[in-house]
C-alpha cells in the first residue's frame, strides 16, 4: 500500500514537471520567434536569408510550440489518470531525453515512474491497492 501511495506521488511529479517545463517551452517558442523576427530586419534587402529566416520562424517555434502542447495535455491528464495521459507522457519523454542534460533526467524519471507495475495497474483503473499487494498479503488480509 506504501508503494502505491509513492506512485500516486510519482505521477502527481511527473505530470507537474511535464506542465511547469512545458510553459517553459511555450514561452521559448516565443523568444525564439520574436529573435528571428528581429534578425530579419538586419536582412531586409537579401533575398535567400529572407525566404530561411522566414521558413525558420515559422517552422522552430511551431515545433517547440506543438511538443509543449502535448506535454501540457499529458500532465493534465496524468492528474485524472487517463491511460492515454500516460502513453503520451511516455512518448514525450523519450523526446525530452534528446535535451541532455535536464531534459534527460527528466524524461528518465517519466519513463521508469510510468512504466512501474502499479502505475501501470492505477491508470487500467484497477484497485491501486491490491497493484501494492502480493498474493501473500493478500491471503493474510
Amino acid at each position: 500500500m506504501e508503494k502505491v501511495k509513492n506512485m500516486k506521488k510519482h505521477v502527481t511529479v511527473v505530470g507537474a514537471l511535464h506542465i511547469g517545463f512545458a510553459i517553459l517551452g511555450l514561452v521559448g517558442a516565443l523568444v525564439v520567434f520574436l529573435s528571428i523576427n528581429f534578425a530579419q530586419s538586419f536582412v531586409e534587402g537579401e533575398e535567400i536569408p529572407v525566404r530561411v529566416l522566414a521558413a525558420v520562424k515559422i517552422f522552430v517555434p511551431a515545433m517547440i510550440g506543438v511538443i509543449s502542447l502535448l506535454s501540457i495535455i499529458g500532465g493534465i491528464g496524468l492528474f485524472s489518470y487517463r491511460q492515454w495521459a500516460r502513453i503520451l507522457i511516455i512518448v514525450m519523454s523519450a523526446i525530452n531525453c534528446l535535451n541532455v542534460p535536464i531534459g534527460t533526467a527528466k524524461g528518465v524519471y517519466s519513463i521508469w515512474a510510468l512504466l512501474q507495475d502499479e502505475t501501470i495497474k492505477m491508470f487500467r483503473g484497477e484497485d491501486p491497492y491490491e497493484a501494492g499487494q502480493t498474493e501473500e498479503t493478500k491471503r493474510t488480509n
